[in-house]
């Protein structure tokens, strides 16, 4: 004699794990600073995630002094720049030594997801002293919710 199939539940697929609702926050941070000194790092944009909230970070921006005189000046061998969530590297973005997304130039659009509760920073860190560079900037662009998972309204 068969058996019946069953099917298992299956829950309702989400793109993320806690879902961007429409009523999301965005952030937005950007620095400027002079270039630190060889195997020194700065920190160039910084967002902290509010306890038990989600995140996904956009866009980020890069600037460096050379490249304002000539746009061609994109190669940055003598620094590295680093996407960093809780201090930890986010891959692809984590050993850049070109300008991907250059300062006031519309950049691709991405959806990175963010650790609940972290902290993403864009750093820059010199490794040489060849370069003409002598300013630096960074900006960070995303938006974060809270996560309905920790139950009520925020």
């Amino acid at each position: 004699m068969a058996t019946p199939h069953t099917l298992p539940r299956l829950r309702p697929a989400q793109a993320l794990d806690c879902g961007i609702p429409v009523d999301s926050q965005y952030f937005d941070d950007a620095r400027f600073a002079a270039i630190p000194a060889v195997g020194g790092a700065v920190v160039l944009a910084r967002f902290e995630l509010p306890s038990q909230y989600c995140g996904v970070l956009e866009y980020f921006s890069q600037f460096t002094d050379a490249w304002s005189r000539d746009n061609s000046a994109v190669e940055t061998p003598d620094l590295i720049w680093q996407i960093l969530a809780d201090r930890q590297p986010v891959s692809p973005y984590h050993q850049m030594t070109t300008i991907l997304n250059p300062w006031g130039f519309g950049s691709f659009q991405f959806s990175l997801r963010l650790p609940e509760s972290s902290a993403v920073e864009l750093t820059v860190r010199r490794i040489g002293s060849a370069s003409p560079v002598t300013r630096v900037g960074g900006r960070l662009v995303g938006r974060y919710w809270y996560n309905a998972a920790f139950g009520g309204a925020a």
